[in-house]
């Protein structure tokens, strides 16, 4: 039996091995109790990864054969430490000429701004890059809290759409994606890999399709950056796409330090996690691990911890004191939300509280301040770049006209 006093919420069943607990989307124990990451690590010891990797050459190899003039693949970056390690894998270890694609979230930080410049200088990247405009993504940062219970539904979303465009309007039938979704996430096995599809992004993480999203102040012409597809024109390209994890063996924190040591890929401090490398990218990640929290109850600790505890650099116990202390931590982005937003701070609980999970429901989830300000600003890059040179004297500019920008 597994010691329950330290776990983080009573009444709940968490994993008797790891930190997972049961509020975790698509989770199942066994008889034991043990959850399906932790079977699906010990799953990842016992494949023959040359035998996979083997696959891997054969589908980069008739990649390239029918490819002709064209992009061999489409490589979906961020910027961040999977695409990163992406793009070294396809260029420098298989020879391949990706498209780098961007989904812009407009709100990159500082931080993930010089990793995507750096990537693409580092690799030698053809880039296409989609950015909605600023209010569109403050409209549909208020919609999706209380459409998905988390803020990032144009993320969520973007992500799986733009892609997906991309492959289908310059006819590259293959996509490159990075984690497994058998890594961590407990949500499928390495026996049985979740397969990508045109759907793939919509079932994981945004829930709704763009036209779900429509309402009086988001049209279906806001939304058409959204939408997928059709699947027809997947049809018609071929379009198919792979995880490299289920292909090779993945280490991100070995693969993290790789990357930083020899090309210059830069971690940040990141709220409501102990690690400052997942999702450097984008300053409102503490935002949608706490909205993870209020309605799960747990955040991005616990997958952070879950997962030193499977490899033995840190117990069960280490893993549950360091989920109390950055999950249930307030995150200083939840400011500048609630101000893109201008929604109250008594309102985004409220609505939280309704999106709480059933089992969750009678038992209150406590949440801290933060014990020091964060150490990067959090708010977007791009505004703090325009921020800078606006508030600078510019002799172009006269002091009436800059009142008339301002």
């Amino acid at each position: 039996m597994s010691d329950t006093s330290s776990e983080p919420i009573k009444g709940i069943q968490y994993c008797i091995r790891c930190c997972v607990p049961e509020t975790q989307e698509g989770v199942q124990f066994d008889e034991m109790g043990i959850c399906t990451a932790c079977r699906s690590s010990e799953e990842k010891m016992h494949i023959d990864w040359t035998v996979r990797e083997k696959q891997l050459r054969k589908i980069f190899e008739e990649a390239k054969a029918s490819s002709g003039n064209n992009y061999d693949c489409v490589l979906p970056i961020s910027g961040g430490k999977d695409s990163f390690f992406q793009a070294h894998v396809l260029v420098n270890v298989y020879g391949l000429k990706p498209l780098a694609v961007t989904f812009n979230q407009n709100w990159v930080s500082e931080t993930g701004f010089y990793n995507l410049q750096r990537c693409l200088e580092v690799f030698n990247l053809d880039h296409l890059q989609f950015t909605p405009s600023r209010g569109l993504v403050n409209r549909v940062a208020r919609k999706s809290l209380d459409a998905i219970g988390d803020a990032c539904w144009h993320c969520h979303a973007g992500i799986g759409a733009f892609p997906l465009q991309v492959a289908t309007r310059f006819k590259i039938p293959l996509l490159i994606w990075g984690e497994s979704t058998a890594e961590s996430s407990g949500k499928a096995a390495f026996s049985c890999p979740q397969k990508f599809d045109r759907d793939y992004f919509t079932k994981v993480s945004a829930k709704l399709t763009a036209q779900e999203m429509i309402d009086d102040k988001l049209s279906a012409k806001d939304l058409y950056p959204f939408e997928l597809p059709s699947y027809k024109e997947i049809e018609n390209t071929g379009v198919w796409g792979i995880h490299l994890g289920d292909y090779m063996f993945w280490d991100d924190e070995r693969q993290t330090e790789w990357i930083r040591d020899v090309y210059g890929w830069r971690e940040t401090e990141m709220e409501g996690a102990f690690k400052g490398y997942k999702s450097a990218e984008c300053i409102m990640s503490g935002v949608h691990d706490f909205t993870c929290y209020q309605k799960r109850g747990f955040g991005r600790s616990t997958w952070q911890a879950s997962v030193d505890v499977r490899n033995g650099l840190l117990t069960r116990k280490e893993g549950f004191e360091l989920i109390c202390k950055h999950d249930q931590e307030r995150p200083d982005a939840l400011d500048y939300y609630l101000k893109i937003t201008g929604m109250s701070e008594a309102e985004f609980y409220d609505i939280m509280r309704e999106k709480k999970l059933k089992v969750l429901k009678d038992i209150d989830l406590p949440y801290h301040p933060k014990a020091k300000p964060n150490a990067e600003q959090l708010f977007p890059f791009v505004e703090q770049i325009i921020q800078k040179h606006l508030n600078q004297p510019d002799p172009r500019i006269t002091r009436d006209q800059k009142e008339d920008i301002l």
